[in-house]
């Protein structure tokens, strides 16, 4: 969420009615979270002004541990240098932190391929901001879900209730820091999640939902201590339940 919102704001900075501007303080405390988009928060440091050159030597991108050859213009101007100032400093600053984790399995050598593209400004921010949106869109989707064995037909659903919560056990990344939290696409996606963790005994999909829509699902080491939630869906384990009484 993060990285999106900053490449559509830096999509925004490229291409504003002003011309190209560069945030030349480009470091995180410079940005600020308001109601899931990130905004920046000083621009005392922004321009559109764009190096001037006479030849193509005159345009190299230079960073602590990168150089980039960029071409003269017919105008005398160093071409896409804003731009691809602000997209080296948002993937060192910020893909190279945030992309590496949480995605599914699937959809990590798509994100990868970001982190790649813009690390050597393979790609520009329109080709950036679509990368990123259809990694979103097959996010969102499903799409992303691999064919698999269909596991839901193991579990045994309770419609109305939910487990007491609690601390249990924890796992990454996990929206709660007292359990195993993950968003889902489904249930059949969240059955799939629970037979590969082998503390899982059962799940709890809530209507609560994530910014992409997701709803999120708890799971759990246990299924003992039932109690009403007209919000809520348990999932249990038929072989956890065998020989207990619902």
């Amino acid at each position: 969420q993060i990285c999106l919102s900053l490449v559509k704001l830096l999509f925004y900075l490229a291409h504003s009615p002003l011309g190209s501007i560069v945030l030349l303080d480009f470091q995180p405390r410079q940005f600020v979270m308001v109601d899931g988009n990130l905004k920046v928060t000083d621009m005392d440091d922004a321009s559109t002004e764009e190096l001037s050159c006479k030849q193509d030597n005159d345009c190299t991108l230079d960073f602590p541990t990168k150089s980039f050859p960029l071409k003269c213009s017919a105008v005398g101007k160093c071409e896409g240098i804003n731009e691809k100032k602000n997209l080296f400093n948002a993937y060192r600053y910020f893909f190279t932190y945030l992309l590496p984790h949480s995605a599914p399995p699937a959809l990590r050598p798509l994100l990868s391929d970001i982190l790649n593209a813009t690390g050597d400004l393979r790609y520009g921010i329109n080709e950036t901001l679509r990368a990123f949106e259809k990694v979103l869109h097959l996010y969102k989707s499903g799409l992303y879900l691999q064919k698999r064995p269909l596991l839901l037909k193991d579990y045994i659903s309770l419609k109305g209730f939910r487990t007491v919560e609690g601390e249990d056990y924890k796992c990454w990344p996990s929206y709660s820091h007292l359990g195993c939290l993950l968003s889902i696409h489904s249930a059949e996606e969240a059955a799939a999640i629970c037979n590969s963790q082998l503390q899982c005994q059962s799940f709890i999909v809530t209507q609560h939902r994530t910014w992409t829509g997701r709803p999120l699902a708890s799971f759990q080491s246990s299924w003992t201590d039932l109690v009403p939630d007209t919000n809520a869906v348990v999932y249990i384990k038929r072989s956890a339940s065998s020989g207990e009484r619902l």
